[in-house]
């Protein structure tokens, strides 16, 4: 796996092809909106949508916390879908999950779906605020904010679901999710497996990090 590296005044962070952030100084990785329960939700709805996605998306989140040996794990919000996200087997599979990292402190950042469906239960043990919660410095938001928060020299948000776009030769276009890296805010990728994206440009004084399979590529505009 190739990684990349995003620094920005006194933060260095790896931007991981799991689409989570690292923190290696403080041993924190971040994700945003994994939506749990989403296909679930769909389902109980009556719409025709493949299961399976919250064992795929706590596989990926199994493979990161491994290499990152993360002592901290932030959920930049949508934790849960919503409301009906709250099925048995969806809340069996997050507990069992939780079970096999006791030691690892847990946050969540909430978002406007953790309004709707409510916060996660207490088995799996999370430290539960409203945005922007500050780390060192680091104010941790869901909605991408217009400015650093008062307190803070930058800021690391969710919600937007970025992606960007690679077009070729007539219709042919590839979508990858993106860390979206501003000089004040950055703003992670989706990290649940049942999520769609919004095509985010290349703005100046910007890096956005590709996420292509195993491999995070960087494109950056100067300021």
């Amino acid at each position: 796996m190739t990684t990349a590296s995003f620094t920005t005044g006194a933060f260095h962070f790896e931007l991981l092809p799991e689409r989570a952030l690292w923190w290696p100084e403080r041993a924190t990785l971040f994700i945003a909106d994994p939506h749990f329960g989403k296909a679930a939700t769909y389902r109980a709805l009556g719409q025709p949508v493949p299961s399976g996605t919250t064992a795929q998306t706590l596989g990926v989140l199994d493979r990161a916390l491994m290499r990152t040996r993360a002592q901290r794990l932030v959920v930049l919000g949508d934790f849960l879908h919503a409301r009906q996200a709250h099925q048995r087997a969806v809340i069996d599979a997050l507990v069992s999950w939780r079970d096999r990292y006791p030691a690892l402190t847990c946050v969540l950042v909430r978002g406007n779906h953790d309004d709707r469906a409510g916060d996660p239960p207490a088995a799996l043990n999370f430290q539960i605020h409203d945005e922007p919660w500050m780390l060192d410095g680091l104010a941790c938001c869901h909605v991408p904010p217009a400015e650093v928060p008062q307190g803070a020299d930058y800021a690391l948000a969710g919600h937007v679901h970025p992606v960007s776009v690679i077009r070729g030769r007539g219709r042919d276009q590839l979508r990858l999710p993106c860390f979206d890296m501003g000089p004040a805010v950055g703003v992670l990728p989706a990290f649940g497996a049942f999520t769609g994206g919004w095509e985010v440009p290349t703005m100046p004084g910007h890096t956005l990090g590709l996420v292509a399979g195993d491999t995070v590529l960087c494109r950056s505009v100067p300021p």
